[in-house]
């Protein structure tokens, strides 16, 4: 799920009835067990399970609007909603799958893949294979490809906290306060907001939280018939993995975590905010030396500080007489932040930025508006922003106080300008949330986990580099491939043999290397030689949903 910057991106399976002693991952000993050992919820967890075993998934073509073409097919799990209550309420939980293209022989199982968020769906995964993603070949030959809508997202018992239309509807305020009174209107809207989460979704709160993600994965890994999980996670998907790792380590086959959320207790998730608005900052800054290196292409500035003039000159325009009556600063910030999050997006989006510049005001309105007429691509944008609060508001005891959220983000915004405003106002509902707040898991395992494979760039933006350094040290025996000089969210979908290669001998055999390993950066983007800009959606270089990861 990419941010948004206001409030108001073969062979069969085996399934069927089982015996689920032998679908079951081993029992843990005393050594090896994981964090959620002897806890209410982990014997509901065993019990779920077990359940899931014995029923399988009921496979079939799937329904026509879900956009999901054969031989993709789909189906449901169910899984507890409070898993201290196993025999209490259930929810249904959306999966599809594609079989393996290999032989018989040379399958290894299921492949299952989160792509973060929170909120993000997994659902177009299969995808990788039917629209035949060359760097997902070799993979596709071992591994039926799943993917699955986390609980509140998509198709799974899916949660709300607005109208999508209204939710969508622009412009916004700006997010950069100009006093006082702007910042008590964005704290009314916050405020508001929460209340919306409770009204229109208030029993699923309490259970919106990572841990029960991890749970419901592992429900999911046994009801696919699976002994052990293969699983694929990116952004958000890294902290699902590193959470699953933690209560269940001797469950994990296969991990491969991209692009890493820092797990560590203390930043879960106000930490984690702060830390991502330096990082944006220093990856925007990526970009705009990018731009003027290219000025022959883009004619935007030929350094920095011109680049960013032209910037603020755009915000201002747009502040005082919104593009099309419908694109403000909220809504720029919301278009220009795709290019720190990924490599892809900048060219699409310095050439949008271009015609603009040349005259063709159009063209970055139309890449930028909302579609009020597609009430489903706005309900799904809605309901990735609901999860996304959920999660993190539930995972975590926020700050009530408004001082310190206050102070923070001034002095934030001081040096690191680009997010900070926006990020705070998005997050800010967590300060007056009207539901239980956990205390995150200590993630880690140190005994009975196979060894995890981390993929992490340098300079990523959503997901600063610090955090794979932080889940390399807490699980033992993993491996931390590293994309130097590199920034792009999401390695694993980019073109670098360096990391394919690897991922791919992982995968297949199990193995990592004897040490970590540091990789050079993938192809820097190439401006195109002057020509009309055309809109992110039609620029060739642009990436197939299927290939982003939805990131936080």
């Amino acid at each position: 799920m990419i941010r948004n910057a206001a409030l108001g991106s073969a062979a069969t399976l085996i399934t069927g009835t089982l015996a689920a002693s032998l679908l079951l991952a081993p029992t843990a000993t005393a050594a090896t067990a994981g964090r959620d050992n002897g806890s209410a919820e982990a014997a509901g967890v065993r019990i779920a399970a077990a359940r899931a075993a014995r029923t399988g998934v009921d496979w079939k073509d799937c329904p026509a609007d879900w956009g999901l073409e054969k031989p993709i097919q789909c189906g449901w799990v169910k899984v507890p909603l409070d898993y201290s209550k196993p025999f209490g309420k259930t929810i249904d939980l959306a999966v599809d799958r594609i079989g393996s293209t290999g032989t018989p022989q040379e399958r290894q199982g299921a492949l299952v893949y989160n792509p973060g968020g929170p909120g993000g769906s997994g659902m177009r995964f299969p995808r990788r294979v039917t629209t035949k993603s060359p760097l997902w070949t070799n993979t596709s030959k071992a591994y039926d490809f799943v993917g699955f809508d986390p609980r509140g997202v998509g198709h799974s018992a899916p949660i709300s906290c607005v109208d999508p239309q209204e939710f969508v509807k622009a412009p916004k305020a700006d997010p950069v306060p100009g006093g006082e009174a702007d910042k008590r209107a964005q704290r009314k809207l916050a405020a508001e907001y929460a209340d919306g989460c409770k009204e229109r979704s208030g029993e699923m709160l309490p259970h919106m939280t990572t841990p029960n993600t991890a749970r419901d994965l592992d429900v999911i890994r046994a009801a696919l018939g699976e002994r052990k999980l293969n699983f694929l996670g990116v952004s958000y998907g890294t902290y699902i993995g590193g959470v699953y790792a933690t209560l269940f380590p001797t469950h994990v086959r296969r991990m491969v975590v991209d692009s890493v959320v820092d797990p560590d207790q203390d930043n879960i998730w106000y930490e984690a905010n702060l830390g991502q608005d330096v990082a944006f900052q220093t990856r925007w800054n990526d970009w705009q030396d990018w731009v003027a290196k290219n000025d022959a292409a883009f004619h935007i500035g030929g350094t920095r500080a011109e680049v960013e003039a032209k910037y603020q000159e755009l915000r201002a325009t747009a502040k005082a007489n919104p593009l099309g009556g419908v694109v403000g600063p909220a809504e720029l910030t919301g278009f220009f932040q795709s290019a720190p999050y990924y490599d892809s997006s900048w060219v699409p989006v310095a050439r949008t930025w271009a015609a603009y510049l040349a005259g063709d005001t159009q063209v970055l309105i139309d890449a930028i508006a909302p579609d009020m007429s597609d009430t489903a691509g706005n309900a799904t944008a809605e309901n990735g922003n609901a999860v996304y609060t959920a999660v993190e508001c539930a995972d975590a005891k926020w700050p009530t106080s408004w001082a310190r959220w206050d102070r923070d983000n001034t002095r934030l915004h001081e040096k690191y300008p680009f997010l900070t405003w926006s990020n705070a106002w998005m997050n800010l509902p967590c300060a007056t949330w009207r539901s239980k707040q956990s205390t995150p898991i200590e993630v880690g395992a140190k005994r009975g986990l196979a060894p995890v494979l981390i993929v992490q760039s340098e300079r990523d933006a959503a997901t600063p580099y610090a955090g794979a350094v932080s889940l390399h040290r807490r699980l033992a025996g993993s491996r931390l491939i590293t994309e130097q000089n590199a920034g792009s969210h999401g390695v694993t979908s980019l073109v670098n043999p360096c990391i394919n290669t690897r991922v791919d001998a992982y995968l297949l055999t199990g193995t990592v290397d004897a040490k970590d390993v540091t990789c050079g950066p993938h192809a820097t983007p190439v401006a195109p030689a002057p020509a009309a800009a055309k809109s992110p959606a039609q620029e060739s270089g642009f990436p197939a949903r299927e290939e982003l990861p939805a990131v936080r």
